[in-house]
């Protein structure tokens, strides 16, 4: 965790020192060496997105990442889990918008950590998304939280996420 941090850190910091937050998101995706997945399907009866005025209400989300942090799944390897579903929601994004420079902040994030009754780390877990929002839209991606833990999730799924997303006029 400390190394993933570490690393983290000093990523974020050669961003700011080379001015990659005046980049586009796709430019910033692309410096990091991170590609969009592929949209994943509703399991039910709902959709990925629903747009309100200028907000757009992203459905929970989860990685193809499975089983509970705190005891088949390490911290380190949900911060994985949350940071994975930050890319399907990017794609979700880009396809919510045809254009990830249509965004004008992420709002509010709920975070739902399948683990353990001991586990009490969510927050550690849910930095994995959010310091992917924040690598990837600058200012833009910083955002009002809340991080949980669940005593299980569809699919046995590591983290599910819900987004808010405020749209440019």
């Amino acid at each position: 965790m400390k190394k993933n941090l570490a690393v983290l850190s000093l990523m974020l910091c050669s961003l700011l020192v080379h001015g990659l937050y005046a980049q586009s998101p796709q430019e910033n995706l692309k410096q990091m060496g991170l590609s969009l997945p592929e949209i994943s399907q509703p399991i039910a009866n709902y959709v990925k997105w629903k747009q309100v005025g200028n907000l757009l209400y992203l459905s929970g989300t989860g990685p193809k990442i499975y089983g509970k942090v705190g005891a088949e799944l390490t911290t380190e390897q949900g911060y994985e889990a949350a940071k994975a579903t930050g890319l399907e929601v990017i794609a979700v994004l880009q396809a919510a918008t045809g254009d990830l420079g249509k965004i004008k902040q992420v709002v509010k994030v709920l975070g739902m950590v399948n683990s353990t009754p001991e586990f009490t780390a969510h927050p550690a877990v849910m930095n994995g998304f959010s310091d992917l929002m924040v690598a990837v839209f600058g200012e833009k991606g910083k955002h009002a939280r809340s991080a949980i833990g669940v005593s299980s999730l569809p699919n046995n799924m590591a983290v599910e996420i819900e987004v808010i997303v405020e749209l440019e006029h």
